[in-house]
């Protein structure tokens, strides 16, 4: 009999394309060597070419689901994606803090604020912002905006590797115990820069830009990673200098899919799969 991996709890909606959301959750779960659960927040109608509809889950649902997995199966560690409305936060925040998840229990806690899909469809109501601030990211170990989320909570336009700073303080001053103000998409830099801040020191995690348009997925992707590597014990900085080099050659890996938007992808870790990501291999 194998031994127990340590296992993740992914609190997201549900991709019907298979791109991102706890879809791309539970693959980059698999590729990390940890045992994914969910607890299923919402429904998207979604392809590689958009959301066209959302279905929220009740937010005891949401809350029960939490519950279950934690006090039968246990999580070393936890995290978020869409979340939707403000009442499916607060009861998120009540089963976490319920069950030791988060900054105030034992269970290192990943709250990836998603706010739009990468087509600029809301997926956050904008109720839901102020629960952000107040409800989750007090209770988080770390959060992971992008610039696009930067802007909806902290007013800041970030063009520069300077304002990224700028921005990591103000979000700081909203009570998580790490910012990773992620630099994606700062579009006329060169690299790829994630700056992680603890209140007191900034750590800089550089990467490639790769000249794809296929990214669906990367911010769940990185975030799931780094969730990956806090439940096998990695320290903060630890665990977000695994999750870059994850997403940077998850991004190299990116493959098309429908008429829109690829998907980054996990695939490269598996070593049966490098058929799969050379260019021409397949055919018919």
């Amino acid at each position: 009999m194998m031994r127990t991996p340590p296992r993740t709890l992914t609190i997201a909606g549900s991709d019907s394309g298979g791109c991102a959301g706890l879809q791309a959750d539970l693959r980059t779960f698999f590729a990390c060597g940890v045992h994914g659960t969910t607890a299923v927040t919402a429904v998207t109608v979604q392809n590689s070419l958009g959301v066209t509809g959302v279905h929220t889950i009740p937010p005891e649902v949401v809350a029960a689901q939490v519950e279950s997995v934690v006090t039968d199966i246990g999580v070393q560690a936890a995290k978020t994606g869409m979340l939707a409305t403000a009442e499916i936060i607060a009861a998120v925040a009540g089963a976490c803090d319920r069950v030791g998840i988060g900054r105030a229990g034992d269970i290192p806690f990943v709250v990836d604020p998603v706010a739009a899909s990468m087509h600029g469809d809301p997926l956050l109501h904008e109720a839901a912002l102020d629960s952000y601030r107040t409800e989750l990211f007090p209770r988080a170990t770390l959060i992971t905006p992008n610039l696009d989320e930067v802007r909806l909570f902290t007013g800041l336009d970030v063009t520069t590797r300077a304002q990224q700073r700028d921005a990591a303080k103000a979000l700081f001053d909203h009570g998580p115990q790490w910012v990773l103000v992620k630099g994606g998409h700062l579009w006329g830099d060169p690299e790829c820069l994630d700056l992680l801040y603890d209140g007191s020191e900034f750590t800089e995690f550089v990467g490639p830009r790769f000249d794809t348009e296929h990214t669906h997925g990367s911010g769940d992707t990185l975030a799931s990673s780094i969730t990956s590597a806090l439940a096998k014990g990695a320290d903060v900085v630890s665990a977000v200098r695994a999750g870059k080099a994850f997403i940077v050659e998850s991004v190299r890996g990116a493959y098309p899919v429908g008429a829109g938007v690829g998907p980054v992808s996990p695939l490269w870790r598996l070593p049966d799969a490098a058929e799969f990501l050379t260019p021409g291999s397949i055919t018919g």
